[in-house]
């Protein structure tokens, strides 16, 4: 007797099917995620033994370094299993891909050669660094939405460096914002994750005292060009962060029409005899939603492609692409919602039932709107990008 083995990305496989090879395990365990407030950890090393977590990391330290359109589509996929899920692979997969903004000696004097490790990332400057002369900080701080701390080995954190008591001044930057690498034993976990949506990503607050980090394991990827080569590497920071995430909200909203269209050949509205997917009004606003996700997709498929062609010429993407793709991110979260909400809707009282899929949907969709990436200003960065206005770009 033989035991099939699972695709991973370690031995090339899509990661499309590698995602598809998880999805049915991870939807069925979803209310056991959500009642542990975290993914069990059985199925964190599956993702973790599938590749997931090192799809963005340098190959030099093992990595695989999968193309934009390739990680959105396996985000994607996880995302449409169990939205918790499909935000903790995108999350997990960040700090991998950001030691590349590391010297590649200190990277892998840190994490070996072939390092596997599960990370949490905050970008929020919560915390403070302050020099002490020697190369090293004393950082403290609190990071609220540490997703996945509760099985990461490694966090980083957002800080300000100190001079005194007051932030440190770059020329033509402002603030000394960096990223701190340090391990996950010397922070504190703050159990306060009871929140509406995406309640298995465990992201609680993480608290550090007195933490000594070297300046060599702090990071300024807002501000300065990565220090690997490579075409992933040729993309801005905030553009990587938005490859990672924009797959989220079209996996979840994948799953609520796909949800829906199972439902309404069966659903009767109260009083009718007909099932839902005869009703001419729900037929409309079903056909628009289904037209406005497949249309956001396409959007952002296109400007991902667009950016790899790019990077892989051997040039960083343009201004112009880079506010592309979160005009893209931006229309794909909207759709998101747009079908979320209306399949939300036409369901009917049905769908606030604990067990129901759709309120999950619901729920993990209208959280994961709430992340900085996703906010409106990205919008206005764009217009002004197109109107010639100056503007700053470290968000872009």
């Amino acid at each position: 007797m033989t035991t099939a083995t699972r695709p991973a990305l370690s031995d090339g496989a899509h990661p499309t099917d590698v995602a598809r090879a998880l999805a049915p395990e991870i939807t069925a365990r979803a209310d056991e995620a959500e009642a542990l407030g975290t993914l069990p950890r059985d199925l964190v090393e599956r993702l973790r033994a599938a590749g997931v977590f090192r799809a963005l990391q340098p190959r030099s330290l093992g990595g695989f370094e999968v193309a934009p359109v390739e990680f959105i589509h396996l985000i994607e996929e996880l995302a449409r299993a169990d939205g918790s899920a499909g935000w903790l692979a995108a999350i997990g997969a960040g700090a991998p891909a950001f030691t590349a903004w590391l010297e590649p000696a200190v990277a892998t004097q840190l994490f070996g050669p072939d390092a596997d490790f599960l990370a949490a990332t905050v970008f929020a400057p919560t915390g403070r660094a302050v020099p002490d002369g020697g190369g090293q900080f004393a950082v403290d701080g609190r990071w609220p939405f540490a997703s996945g701390c509760r099985h990461a080995e490694w966090l980083l954190g957002g800080v300000f460096v100190f001079d005194g008591d007051t932030p440190r001044m770059i020329p033509d930057q402002g603030p000394d914002w960096r990223l701190a690498f340090f391990p996950r034993a010397g922070a504190e976990i703050v159990d306060n994750w009871d929140v509406l949506g995406l309640r298995a990503t465990g992201s609680n607050d993480i608290l550090a005292r007195g933490l000594r980090v070297a300046e060599e394991r702090t990071i300024s990827p807002f501000f300065q060009p990565a220090r690997q080569d490579g075409p992933l590497w040729r993309l801005a920071f905030f553009t990587l962060v938005g490859v990672a995430l924009v797959g989220v909200p079209l996996g979840i909203a994948r799953r609520a029409l796909d949800e829906f269209t199972d439902l309404a050949t069966t659903k009767t509205r109260a009083g009718t005899f007909e099932p839902l997917a005869a009703d001419p009004a729900a037929q409309v606003e079903f056909a628009r939603a289904e037209a406005a996700l497949r249309s956001a997709r396409a959007f952002v498929l296109d400007e991902a492609g667009a950016l790899w062609d790019t990077a892989r010429t051997g040039d960083p993407p343009s201004l112009e692409q880079r506010a592309g793709f979160q005009l893209a991110a931006q229309q794909a979260m909207r759709a998101a919602r747009q079908a979320v909400d209306t399949t939300f809707s036409l369901t009917g009282a049905g769908a606030v039932h604990a067990g129901h899929p759709l309120q999950r949907c619901f729920r993990d969709l209208h959280t994961v709107s709430q992340h900085v990436y996703f906010s409106p200003s990205a919008l206005k960065r764009f217009a002004g990008t197109r109107f010639g206005i100056a503007q700053p770009t470290h968000l872009m």
